[in-house]
């Protein structure tokens, strides 16, 4: 594993953790666990475990994707990718499992996070990967 693929992990966590519980439990979380997101109480260290995991995964898939463009609009390609796959596992199966009062807020909610949370993974992957992107390019 070289260095770029550790910042990427380390940049998807730093951002994810702390935008996941500010957004999730300190926001909006009346109207989380209005929508039935949350039963009961959230566990932080498996939440974080499964960020870290999923941004070494993330990040060490990234070199592997040729997209074309600079750095940052190669790293916003891939994560507008990501966050549609993640969109429709989060966004969308979570609407398919259960009813909610007002699915269209959960939906707008939960739409603009993601898109917050890879846009600014995007832009920190072009940068983490720019000499590696350059040099191969």
């Amino acid at each position: 594993m070289n260095k770029s693929t550790i910042y990427g992990t380390l940049a998807y966590t730093a951002t994810t953790f702390p935008l996941a519980v500010i957004w999730h439990v300190v926001l909006f979380e009346n109207e989380y666990k209005s929508f039935g997101y949350f039963n009961g109480e959230p566990s932080f260290s498996l939440g974080f475990l499964t960020i870290l995991i999923q941004g070494l995964v993330l990040s060490f898939l990234f070199p592997f994707v040729k997209f074309s463009g600079s750095s940052i609009k190669r790293g916003l390609k891939y994560s507008t990718v990501l966050g549609l796959f993640f969109w429709t596992s989060h966004v969308l199966a979570l609407l398919a499992k259960q009813t909610m009062l007002e699915p269209w807020s959960f939906a707008l909610m939960e739409s603009f996070y993601l898109l917050m949370q890879f846009g600014i993974y995007g832009c920190c992957l072009g940068l983490i990967f720019k000499k590696q992107l350059d040099k191969n390019a």
